[in-house]
């Protein structure tokens, strides 16, 4: 067997493992740039979204359609009375307030029953640690009916740092309607919740209108990043390979 030979079938493993290595990185830089269209899609749905008018709530025989793709961040409105005995307090650091208040503190999720009966959870808004006693805040708990103003959100999704709610012990760390609505036994609770806007409460906590609507789009960088690397181990397969085929191993 020629010397050649030899070194070009001696190219063949490495060769597969270059070219395996080139499509996965190739592929995840289109996928970025794929993500990319979706993630600046997003911001524009939800940018249309926050701006226009409130309309009412989804009908009760619609709630088992409403998704996070056609309705998440729609602006929205509900009429009701609250319920303040059952508020679920969700565990929170406020780092970037449009209020006055931040640091560490609560969600605090009431259901609201409206006319009909049925329950929708409103995320009135953040308090600050020191003020998750309800009796710090009593201006707040509004009675009689009230029409809360708002952005539609579906169920908080946690990740792997996010510890599991605890209803048992009044410990949560997600907002969850269906959770909260299965520990205070509400048979008729909307899928999703309403975060509710910076209208003026009564001594001012609940602290209203603090929805993130931030969304990062690095997946460029990404992409950028992908394909350097793709571009990088060609060019090293390249000098080997130049170096094999002249017999300097």
């Amino acid at each position: 067997m020629s010397a050649p030979r030899a070194e070009l079938r001696g190219l063949l493993l490495p060769g597969a493992l270059a070219a395996a290595g080139l499509a996965v990185l190739v592929g995840l830089g289109f996928w970025q740039l794929e993500r990319r269209v979706w993630k600046e899609d997003l911001i524009a749905r939800v940018e249309a979204r926050t701006k226009a008018p409130a309309i009412p709530i989804p009908a009760e025989t619609e709630w088992p359609n409403v998704s996070a793709s056609r309705d998440e961040y729609r602006r929205v409105s509900a009429s009701g009375r609250f319920q303040h005995a059952r508020e679920a307090l969700v565990y929170t650091v406020l780092s970037e307030p449009k209020g006055r208040f931040s640091g560490q503190g609560y969600w605090v999720l009431t259901p609201l029953e409206l006319g009909s009966g049925a329950i929708v959870i409103v995320n009135r808004g953040f308090v600050p640690i020191e003020r998750k006693d309800p009796s710090s805040r009593r201006e707040g708990q509004i009675e009689g009916p009230v029409t809360v103003t708002g952005l539609l959100r579906m169920p908080e999704v946690g990740n792997w740092f996010t510890p599991a709610n605890e209803p048992a012990r009044g410990a949560w760390y997600r907002r969850d309607p269906a959770e909260i609505a299965r520990h205070f036994s509400f048979a008729r609770a909307a899928p999703f919740m309403i975060d509710a806007d910076a209208a003026p409460i009564p001594g001012g906590l609940p602290q209203g209108g603090e929805t993130r609507l931030v969304f990062a789009n690095t997946h460029l960088g990404y992409a950028l990043t992908w394909f350097g690397l793709a571009l990088a181990l060609l060019g090293v397969f390249t000098v080997f390979a130049g170096q094999r085929l002249r017999g300097k191993h």
